[in-house]
């Protein structure tokens, strides 16, 4: 059979300099070269941009209301595309209902298995849903949490009810609400909370309404008693919702999430509970850990379950075996990471039947151990085993040698890159003189010359979540990196024990920043309002009009840039906007010129090419700041809301450069760089630490393990398996370390 290719003519999009390539279809293709460089524009923005618009035009223009909108990316031709299916690390996002085993399908496949071969019966499958009212816990509604009041922000147990031990408002001595405690004839006035007997404390707290009579401007009166959470959750919680700044205010101060105390957090009611098979609810399959259900789920042998049973286990094995093992189908889908949500999405499509598709993947490699890239590579191979084509945005060594075909994209980012630097076999890859090639040979050495530790910070010993009471210690002053397969507690450890007890740490994560089309790396870093007053002093008018979100704001577009155009019945379009020409500006901002050039001229200037034109003090500290952690490439002007989860992370590192004394929390900084960029981030590394701050990078790439002054690994496994610091030491201690498997890496 000849070799087919998706073909892609004189290609513009972005930074692409009318490239042609060729991708051969039912391989697996693999784009490298820096960040920036252009590859995202090749596989993103060019192939999967018109293969979704192509596929959204054979539906009606009713049903295409409801699609994404795609618009026709800059190129000449496109040729032989297949359906694209993109599988971004967007984080799977949801609500406090949505839960890995509801994401993948599985809850549904052992619902129907529950109401086949459950005793006692209890119904359709539906009834062992929690989000659905048959199944549902009646009191949290089948959340699992409820909301309580928080006893230390509403009580002070020091002072009697008489010195004023209820903090909440309208509750201080004296006060109406306050005699219907004082004077119910329950509780000694002036004895302290503290020494309350459990049955005092349980009649101020919890009791359930009943009639007392209160003293009241003299005479008697008849009153409800409540307990204090009751009365509160009545008053604020269990009613419409005031949605005021102030109700907010006092929900947030004086409430507290917690287990439900009437399902303990399984979100099922009673009847779901005793319903079992083999001695387990479907709760308990659940809240196993997926390799321990694995194994469960074998021995469920009754004849006419087993198809029902091979269909949860296929999806179970898939997990596994994309080393997710770690998990509970419990597991809220907001809570996983990047690189979590991306593989569930990946063995979502591996039960599919579908063939002749093509998948888009970016950087599947983030957020995993090197020990479980391989069992990547066999998903990615067993995708291109059924007919498919896969194309692969990544920079892992370890992936790129699986590839069918490399694409090589570069030399440099932004203006400098755009160009095919190598099309071919990962063998001819090795031997051009690309970057990548360079790199793909070089290996670091361990740091042999770690820096000499003397103070440490620590964290009380916690067991939160799989950890097995541990507490991480963290040398003060030099560069720690915390290690460990994907789901040992590192993120627990460092995220939700060491930063909760150190709030003063500046943690940078791969989240988003908070940008949306308005704003830019010069008004994040905070350089616009220098660059606004610049054009203001040299031509004598005032700053506001270089802001296209005030003065000098294009009157038609509103300063956005673009028009949507409602065609009724059709898609609505969006336009660049005929005034400005998509610049954003009044036509008259931009006869102000300063040095030779309009604002517009400044927006679309690269930060690299800003660095040599300004020469203000603080705009070129915050400039070369954003070129020092690999952004050069940017324009000042490109909107936030376009920038991927690594850039974010270099965008926030850059503005925080400067500064001494801290305590840096980095989460997997060498997401979505290039091999050469990593020794970057290591050079901005050294630079905090010799300014004296304490630096500790959570981390998979080998090369920043190798060059850390200190190492923290945990383990052995993930999930329950994990929870353990196997070695916390210099890093050529951590090879002696038999427990390790990052050991076996480094």
């Amino acid at each position: 059979m000849t070799q087919e290719f998706i073909e892609v003519v004189n290609g513009r999009e972005n930074n692409l300099k009318n490239i042609h390539v060729e991708i051969p279809k039912g391989k697996i293709t693999i784009f490298t070269g820096v960040s920036g460089s252009g590859k995202s524009s090749i596989v993103f923005d060019t192939i999967a941009q018109e293969a979704g618009r192509q596929l959204n035009e054979t539906f009606s223009s009713f049903a295409r209301q409801f699609l994404p909108k795609y618009k026709r990316p800059e190129a000449d031709e496109m040729n032989n595309l297949s359906t694209a299916i993109v599988v971004d690390q967007k984080r799977l996002g949801g609500n406090a209902r949505s839960t890995l085993g509801t994401a993948t399908d599985i809850n549904s496949l052992l619902r129907l298995l529950f109401s086949r071969f459950a005793q006692p019966q209890i119904g359709y499958s539906n009834a062992y849903s929690f989000n659905d009212p048959i199944g549902m816990c009646p009191h949290c509604e089948g959340i699992g949490r409820t909301i309580t009041l928080n006893l230390d922000a509403a009580l002070d147990k020091e002072k009697s009810l008489n010195e004023g031990a209820i903090l909440l408002p309208g509750f201080g001595p004296g006060t109406w609400q306050w005699k219907a405690y004082a004077e119910s004839g329950f509780f000694d006035k002036d004895k302290k909370i503290k020494e309350y007997t459990k049955e005092e404390f349980d009649k101020l707290v919890y009791a359930q309404e009943e009639k007392v009579v209160v003293t009241y401007l003299g005479g008697e009166m008849n009153s409800t008693y409540e307990g204090l959470a009751v009365k509160f959750m009545r008053q604020n919680v269990n009613r419409d919702k005031d949605t005021s700044k102030a109700a907010e205010k006092k929900l947030k101060e004086f409430t507290t999430t917690g287990t439900c105390p009437s399902c303990d957090g399984t979100r099922y009611n009673e009847k779901v509970m005793s319903s079992k098979i083999k001695g387990y609810s479907i709760y308990d399959l659940t809240a196993m850990q997926l390799d321990e259900l694995q194994n469960v789920l074998q021995t469920f042998d009754e004849l006419g379950a087993k198809p029902i049973v091979a269909g949860i286990l296929e999806r179970v094995k898939n997990l596994c075996d994309i080393g997710l093992s770690y998990l509970t189908l419990t597991r809220e889908t907001p809570t996983l990471s990047g690189g979590e949500s991306q593989r569930v999405k990946m063995v979502k499509y591996l039960s599919s039947n579908l063939t002749g598709l093509m998948y888009i993947f970016d950087e599947p490699s983030t957020g995993l151990h090197p020990r479980d890239v391989y069992r990547l590579n066999e998903l990615l191979v067993r995708l291109r085993d059924k007919g498919n084509t896969i194309l692969v945005v990544e920079h892992d060594p370890d992936v790129i040698q699986i590839a069918d075909h490399i694409i090589d994209v570069g030399p440099h980012a932004g203006a400098n890159g755009g160009e095919i630097m190598f099309s071919g076999s990962y063998q001819g890859l090795l031997s051009s003189d690309t970057l990548t090639a360079q790199y793909l040979t070089k290996k670091m050495e361990i740091n042999s010359n770690p820096r000499k530790v003397h103070e440490f910070l620590e964290s009380k010993k916690s067991s939160l979540h799989n950890l097995k009471n541990v507490s991480l210690r963290v040398p003060k002053g030099v560069f720690t990196v915390i290690t460990g397969v994907a789901g040992s507690g590192k993120s627990t450890l460092v995220n939700e024990v060491f930063a909760k007890e150190y709030p003063e740490a500046i943690r940078m994560d791969q989240s988003p920043v908070n940008g949306n089309i308005r704003s830019n790396p010069a008004t994040f870093s905070g350089i616009m309002n220098s660059i606004r007053k610049a054009f203001a002093d040299a031509n004598q008018v005032e700053a506001g009009l270089f802001s296209y979100n005030s003065k000098g704001a294009c009157e038609t577009c509103g300063g956005t840039g673009t028009i949507e155009l409602n065609l009724s019945f059709m898609d609505k379009m969006e336009m660049e906007c005929s005034e400005c020409k998509g610049n954003r500006y009044k036509d008259e901002v931009l006869q102000f010129l300063y040095k030779g050039k309009n604002i517009v001229d400044i927006m679309e200037m690269s930060v690299a090419e800003a660095v040599e034109f300004f020469e203000a003090k603080d705009v070129q500290r915050q400039l070369k700041s954003m070129a020092t952690v690999g952004l050069g490439y940017l324009s000042l002007g490109q909107p936030l809301n376009t920038l991927s989860g690594g850039e974010s992370q270099r965008l926030k590192l850059a503005k925080e450069l400067n500064k001494k004394g801290n305590i840096y929390i980095l989460d997997e900084p060498t997401t979505g760089l290039h091999l050469s960029d990593v020794s970057n981030i290591l050079l901005i590394i050294e630079k905090l630490v010799e300014k004296g701050n304490t630096v500790m990078v959570i981390e998979h790439n080998l090369d920043v393990i190798r060059n850390s002054d200190w190492i923290i690994d945990l383990g052995p496994d993930g999930g329950t398996g994990g929870g353990e610091i196997l070695y916390e030491g210099p890093p050529a201690g951590l090879k002696n370390c038999e427990q390790s498997v990052t050991a076996q890496y480094i």
